[in-house]
């Protein structure tokens, strides 16, 4: 198992947590926070490449972003949550990381396996801290848990300044090459691999930006409620 880390980001498959937090990932890794990724599945049901390409190109991804490790639990694509083995995998990974935060896929998404990635997740983050629940390490609950956006999005309850680390966030995306190569390379066409999908994630990444007054931003949506010392800024 992986070793503790401040943050630790899940994603249903090899890219979704690029397109989501690239940027925010990149930021707490220069900021001296350590990083974890975790990827459910190795998306063996997607048209273009085979799973251990992708699993290689998250690999990539991850160097560039300068996490201290990656993941995959292969868990079934197509099938998340179907089996009791799931949860305790996650909470298993829950309990080695022991991270402060954990991020996960926003639960109102076009992708079915995103909105099961969420209730999957959300899950196993609160029976990992239950001492009774059967699964491998000592009970551990994060002090945060958060979710973040891949196809759709609503008003975020706040947004991280990624302007100085966008760069980085589109060269871990480029990493996954099976994914967002054209169609004219010989791919099959999805929504991925269309100019559209990627003007998608920035100009949401623009928006949030533009409503803080910066080049970019990463929004997130949290259940808990936030407390403020005071009313000034």
């Amino acid at each position: 198992m992986p070793g503790p880390v401040d943050l630790l980001v899940f994603g249903p498959h090899p890219d979704d947590l690029e397109i989501g937090l690239g940027g925010a990932i990149a930021k707490h890794v220069a900021l001296g926070h350590r990083v974890g990724l975790c990827d459910l599945t190795r998306g063996e049901l997607g048209s273009n490449g085979t799973p251990e390409q992708r699993v290689r190109e998250a690999e990539a991804a991850r160097e560039i972003l300068g996490a201290s490790w990656r993941e995959n639990l292969a868990l079934p694509d197509g099938g998340l949550g179907t089996d009791p083995s799931h949860t305790r995998a996650i909470v298993e990974l829950i309990r080695a990381a022991r991270p402060k935060t954990i991020a996960i896929p926003y639960g109102k998404d076009r992708h079915p396996d995103h909105v099961a990635a969420n209730l999957l997740l959300t899950r196993a983050s609160f029976l990992s801290g239950l001492a009774r629940f059967s699964a491998a390490g000592e009970q551990f609950r994060a002090d945060w848990l958060l979710s973040y956006f891949i196809n759709d999005s609503r008003r975020p309850s706040f947004v991280v300044d990624v302007s100085a680390h966008y760069d980085i966030k589109r060269a871990s995306l480029a990493c996954h090459d099976s994914q967002f190569a054209p169609p004219s390379t010989g791919a099959a066409p999805t929504r991925l691999n269309t100019p559209r999908f990627q003007q998608l994630i920035e100009s949401r990444d623009a928006q949030f930006g533009a409503l803080i007054g910066v080049p970019f931003a990463e929004g997130v949506v949290v259940r808990d409620l936030m407390v403020r010392e005071h009313l000034l800024k």
